[in-house]
């Protein structure tokens, strides 16, 4: 599947309908910036890694801190049971307890 110039003029084409004439100078202004950028990237990339495979490793010997453990203060706390409180039975009042009385008719 190799890639003719029709194919190649097809595409640009369809990429100038889609973008219009007005549009095209800043997309290839934006792709070159972006592969400028990319380049760049890949340089300082490869600049680092020469770096870091140059340098030898220095070993630090690093001593571990002795931790002791801290006091920690607490206050005691009384805590005291709650009582329930059941409220008593109502008491009886004389309106409630007096026996209804016969209705008279005249």
């Amino acid at each position: 599947m190799d890639i003719g110039p029709a194919e190649i003029i097809i595409v640009l084409l369809v990429i100038v309908l889609l973008f219009g004439g007005a549009k095209l100078p800043k997309l290839a202004r934006s792709l070159g910036s972006a592969k400028g950028e990319f380049e760049k990237g890949l340089k300082d990339g490869e600049k680092a890694s020469k770096e870091a495979d140059t340098k030898p490793a220095e070993a630090k010997a690093v001593e571990p801190k002795a931790v002791e453990p801290a006091a920690i203060e607490t206050e005691a706390v009384e805590t005291k049971a709650v009582e329930a409180i059941i409220p008593e039975p109502a008491e009886a009042t004389p309106a409630a307890t007096a026996e209804p009385k016969p209705e008279t008719t005249v």
